[in-house]
């Protein structure tokens, strides 16, 4: 079994947790998801199985947008409604103040990751470590913020931001940097991820009471998780070369467009073989990552 399966990932449960149910309904050992979601998070998580799994780190990399409700007045030690209250302070503040400070949080920037997360410290996740009442100080992370906007009315200390962000960035930190900068703090009320590598909110299923048959019918072919690649066809002898570990002549081969240094989608008769990265200096279309063996695909030389 390989392929790809939209998650929306329910409040309460852990992505790992959601990787387990899938692994029991399927019956497939190899699962995996493509960027984790807090506990207490919502929304897209892309989930692959079998040799699929091995093209989760090109989906990894991919620009992300999160649905946030910040609250303002309380910050809490795992900068969430989840952690225990350390500081709380009066609010008075404008909708008009939050529209014009916005924008100083978009663009590269550094960002402090918080201490209840799961990058490591001398090889210790630094939750580990803040339950354990041992001091963390996370080195900043340069991340990108391309857009951030508020999307609801200010209400009881609360509204919503939706953010578009590279990877690596904490909404939490976010949201605990826009309240610092307000004069009040502020901690992440709600979260939900609604966009990542191009798939949509709309696109998921919850995997809650999800049966075998429904699984059958939501997996999506493995290549859709490298849509965003070009593609080009190969010939059978091609193929097979391609499938034993051999580069491909970039003469050889047919493009759509003008070939350009870069990853492709490798299809034979309408078969994904895999990924394939082209080297114009070398003049080949090398193999990346191979997803359908030659056993399995019945060519013959």
């Amino acid at each position: 079994m390989q392929g790809l399966l939209l998650c929306n990932k329910p409040e309460g449960v852990t992505s790992f947790g959601v990787v387990a149910q899938l692994k029991r309904l399927s019956g497939e050992k190899r699962v995996g998801h493509t960027g984790t979601l807090d506990p207490m998070a919502t929304g897209v998580l892309p989930v692959l199985f079998g040799r699929a799994t091995l093209l989760s780190r090109y989906l990894l990399d991919a620009e992300k947008t999160y649905r946030a409700t910040v609250r303002l007045g309380v910050e809490t030690d795992t900068l969430d409604r989840t952690g225990t209250v350390t500081a709380r302070a009066d609010v008075d503040v404008t909708p008009e103040q939050i529209d014009a400070l916005l924008p100083n949080f978009c663009g590269e920037q550094l960002q402090t990751p918080p201490a209840y997360s799961a990058l490591r410290q001398n090889g210790v996740r630094l939750y580990t470590l803040a339950r354990q009442g041992v001091a963390v100080d996370p080195p900043p992370r340069r991340i990108t913020v391309s857009r951030l906007t508020r999307t609801s009315p200010l209400r009881d200390g609360c509204f919503t931001v939706e953010v578009t962000c590279s990877k690596g960035t904490y909404i939490r930190s976010l949201c605990r940097d826009i309240g610092r900068a307000l004069g009040c703090g502020a901690t992440l009320d709600a979260l939900c991820r609604t966009r990542t590598a191009g798939f949509l909110l709309e696109e998921c299923l919850s995997p809650d009471g999800l049966t075998p048959c429904e699984f059958a019918q939501a997996l999506l072919p493995a290549e859709r998780a490298v849509a965003h690649f070009p593609a080009v066809s190969v010939t059978q002898k091609q193929a097979l070369r391609f499938q034993n570990g051999g580069a491909l002549d970039l003469d050889r081969l047919t493009f759509a467009g003008e070939p350009v240094a870069g990853l492709y989608r490798v299809y034979c008769d309408a078969a994904f073989l895999g990924l394939g990265a082209l080297r114009p200096e070398a003049g080949t279309l090398a193999v990346e990552c191979l997803i359908l063996l030659r056993e399995e695909a019945g060519y013959h030389a």
